[in-house]
C-alpha cells in the first residue's frame, strides 16, 4: 500500500508559502536563484511560494530546508508550525553500533 511510503505527498502547512518567501527575501535571492539552489524548477518553486502547491513530497520539503542551510526539523521549528503528519509518523531508528563486546568464551579442557 503506497500510503505507508515515506515518499508520499505531504499536506504542506498553510503558512509554508509565507515562510519560504520571508526566508528567501532575507537572503536576498530571487525566486529563480533560490529554486536553482534547492534543485527544483523555477515554475515549481514559484507555485509553492504562491501557495498553489500544497502536495509536496518529503524530499521537496527537505530540499527547501537544505537550500536555507537548515535541517527539516529546524525549518519547521522556525516556522512555528506543526510538523506534517508524514514526518511525525516516521519511527525513530538508531543506527549507532553497539559499544559492548561479546563475552569471551572459555576453552573446554580436553
Amino acid at each position: 500500500m503506497h500510503s505507508q511510503r515515506v515518499k508520499r505527498a505531504a499536506s504542506a502547512p498553510p503558512d509554508l508559502a509565507g515562510h519560504l518567501a520571508q526566508l528567501r527575501q532575507q537572503t536576498g535571492l530571487t525566486q529563480e536563484d533560490f529554486a536553482e539552489r534547492a534543485g527544483i524548477t523555477y515554475k515549481y518553486y514559484q507555485a509553492i511560494e504562491a501557495g498553489r502547491r500544497s502536495d509536496l513530497r518529503f524530499s521537496t520539503l527537505a530540499r527547501l530546508a537544505r537550500a536555507h542551510g537548515m535541517r527539516l526539523s529546524e525549518f519547521f521549528f522556525r516556522m512555528e508550525a506543526p510538523v506534517p503528519a508524514l514526518v511525525a509518523e516516521r519511527p525513530s531508528v538508531s543506527y549507532r553500533a553497539s559499544t559492548r563486546r561479546p563475552a569471551a568464551r572459555k576453552k573446554k579442557a580436553s
